[in-house]
């Protein structure tokens, strides 16, 4: 049986013969390199935009339903960052939303073995999705926020990278002064999660801003969380 999704995540099971499966994961690199992913690819047009948004909805639904391993993620990790960067500019609402779930599988597939480098490439496009006039889109990147967060490990040299968590927090903090009251709850959340990567660089940047916000509550229960943990 392979589990997958469809656009809206909603769980999909397929029954499959275990001789096929096995000889489709075999071929499965060939199969994103040489159909999937080149169909990503922009070109003008309604139809070719409906090409891109069916293959991001396979894309995901490959990297949900468990076909995909880490070394197989990893040996990829190039063209999938690069492609789903630019899904994230797509003009469908539908496809920035797929987008931003292909990112948060992506990453976690890789099980926290993605180069510094590639990570910092994609948060910054996440942060963008932020700003999405699509309500459900500005939750989904928040959540691959979240999951970029957890995905740092010793091998990202909070230190070397200090540049790029401090423009995550500065952004993230803009965020939490957010009109809409939901977008400002899940950005405190993702901003606590964000505490374990460097958490006296976000107090600092937190005291920068608490003044400058329209009320200081969530500046104040961000400094609580920090200094208890």
């Amino acid at each position: 049986m392979l589990i997958v999704s469809n656009a809206r995540s909603e769980s999909l099971c397929i029954y499959v013969s275990l001789p096929f499966f096995r000889k489709f994961c075999k071929y499965l690199e060939v199969f994103l390199k040489e159909l999937l992913l080149p169909n990503l690819v922009w070109h003008a047009g309604r139809a070719a935009a409906a090409v891109r948004t069916s293959a991001l909805s396979c894309l995901l639904a490959t990297l949900q339903g468990g076909t995909l391993s880490k070394e197989q993620v990893l040996n990829m990790e190039t063209e999938f960052s690069a492609y789903l960067i630019s899904a994230l500019e797509e003009d469908s609402e539908l496809s920035r939303l797929l987008a931003c779930r292909s990112v948060s599988s992506f990453i976690t597939v890789a099980e926290r073995c993605l180069n510094p480098d590639t990570l910092n490439k994609i948060y910054p496009e996440l942060l963008k999705r932020i700003d999405d006039s699509s309500q459900e889109v500005r939750a989904e990147a928040l959540k691959a926020l979240s999951v970029w967060l957890s995905s740092l490990d010793k091998n990202y040299d909070t230190h070397t990278y200090r540049p790029n968590l401090e423009f995550l927090f500065q952004q993230l903090l803009l965020y939490l002064d957010d009109p809409d009251h939901q977008i400002q709850l899940m950005v405190l959340e993702v901003l606590k999660a964000s505490s374990v990567a460097d958490p006296v660089l976000l107090q600092q940047k937190v005291e920068e801003v608490r003044e400058k916000q329209r009320s200081s509550e969530y500046c104040d229960q961000l400094l609580q969380y920090i200094q208890s943990h």
